[in-house]
This record gives structure tokens, C-alpha cells and sequence, in this order.
């Protein structure tokens, strides 16, 4: 059973940043694996565990992403793709899954696991894209994953309750950080990680199209203050006639 798991490094949510003159500034020294994307490694090496098989991650990014395969790898993750990046080059989820589905047309394998959306644009748009231009079956927010002969079971949160649906291999499989708790990698772990391949490929030799990007970040603004909430006094009667009234009037929506 080969997976394989698409991971992103991803600028640390809790880190301090700020917005000036339309433009993002962050600590550029802490990023970290994307947390969807660790829940998926994590139901990957569960996998694993109970039935075999190999896992090999994949991260596009520039040269100071590559620190987070070796996370990936030190999780338990066998082996990692390194797709290198242009320090100026800003990819949208178009180009992501462009750049992955160029490098999967000639890879064999059984499942690819993705996180459902990544923390910095939490779009939730790649692992979908990916399985459009691969022509494959997948299933989108898996919160449980389990193996049956060749077909993945997938328990995925939907918006009325949880569904089970059987997925044939090849497929795609997003995942929810729901899902698991990702183990912490132990010292063990982490030696192990420094002794694994790691394969680099500069993304422009992949034969992919340079004009595959379709939207640019213009600036960033700081979120509106919201507006203080209304206070109704009155009988129960009249203060839904008065909230009523508001909803026609002022909002446009009764």
C-alpha cells in the first residue's frame, strides 16, 4: 500500500504579526507544519501500523520549507519529495495542484492524503483541484479513516451529520484536524529522520504551465471593528415586533 501525504509549511498562527501599508508582516523564523496536514500523516501512519505499506510526503515551497519534511519524516513518514521553489514565486491553489498533479502523472500509488485547507489562506481548495486534474475519486473533511481490502472507508463531517463512504483505490482523501491528535516526534524519531531520503526537484523542471497562477494576494486590511449589538427592552410581544421591524427595514431581509 503506497501513500502519499501533501504537506505545506505554513507561518505559525500564533506568532505576532501585523498589517502595514498593505502588507503582511510576520515572524518570519516560525513556521510549522500545517496542522491539517499533520492529521493526515498521523491517519497515514495509523494506516500503516495496521496494515503496511510505505508513506512518502511532498512539500512545494522554498529552500527553508525543507525543514518541515524532516518533521514529517521524524512522525514516522518513510521518505520525502522536496519540490523547490523561487523565493518570489507566490502560488495559489490553482498552482499548487497544478505542480502536484504534474508531478503524480507518472507515480503509482494507493491514496493521496492532504489536509483539507492550509492555516495561512484556509482556502481548502488544493486537495480538491488535485483530484479534478488527476481524474480521481476523493472524498473531502475526513474526521476517520480505515482500510478494507483495497477501499478506504472515510468518515467524513458533513453538514447534516457524518457520512461513511467507500473510496476505490487510487483515490484522494482531505483531512480534518479533527481527525487525531498527530504524535510528537520522539529523539528517536528524530535521529531516524536525519538517515531518510530526501529527493529535490526544482519545480521549473517539471513540465508545467508557468502561467498556471489565477489569483494575486493585491494587500491585506485590518478586520472591521464590529458593531456594537442591539438591546430590546420591553414585553416578549413587543420586542419581536420591534426585531421584526429592524430585520424589514433597516437589514432588508424579512
Amino acid at each position: 500500500m503506497k501513500f502519499y501525504v501533501c504537506i505545506k509549511q505554513v507561518p505559525d498562527v500564533n506568532a505576532p504579526l501585523h498589517i502595514k501599508d498593505g502588507e503582511l508582516i510576520q515572524d518570519a523564523d516560525r513556521n510549522i507544519l500545517n496542522a491539517y496536514d499533520a492529521s493526515a500523516i498521523e491517519a497515514a501512519l495509523v494506516l500503516r501500523e495496521k496494515h503496511g505499506g510505505e508513506i512518502e510526503v511532498v512539500l512545494i515551497g522554498t529552500d527553508k520549507a525543507k525543514e518541515t519534511i524532516r518533521k514529517a519524516l521524524a512522525m514516522g513518514a518513510d521518505s520525502g519529495i522536496f519540490i523547490q521553489a523561487d523565493t518570489d514565486v507566490q502560488f495559489d491553489s490553482f498552482s499548487y495542484a497544478k505542480i502536484l498533479s504534474t508531478f503524480f502523472a507518472d507515480k503509482e500509488y494507493n491514496f493521496i492524503l492532504c489536509g483539507k485547507q492550509s492555516q495561512d489562506t484556509d482556502a481548502g481548495l488544493t486537495g480538491s483541484m488535485l483530484a479534478g486534474l488527476l481524474d480521481l475519486p476523493y472524498v473531502t473533511n475526513a474526521v476517520g479513516l480505515e482500510m478494507t481490502g483495497n477501499s478506504l472507508i472515510v468518515k467524513r463531517q458533513g453538514d447534516a451529520g457524518q457520512e461513511l463512504i467507500e473510496l476505490p483505490s487510487p483515490g484522494l482523501v482531505t483531512c480534518s484536524n479533527d481527525m487525531n491528535d498527530p504524535r510528537i516526534p520522539n529523539l528517536k524519531g528524530i535521529m531516524q529522520s536525519k538517515r531518510k531520503p530526501v529527493e529535490t526537484i526544482p519545480v521549473n523542471d517539471l513540465p508545467t504551465d508557468s502561467t498556471a497562477i489565477k489569483t494575486k494576494i493585491l494587500g491585506y486590511e485590518v478586520k472591521p471593528a464590529r458593531e456594537a449589538g442591539k438591546k430590546f427592552d420591553g414585553e416578549p410581544d413587543e420586542i419581536a415586533r420591534q426585531v421584526a421591524r429592524l430585520l424589514d427595514e433597516a437589514e432588508n431581509v424579512v
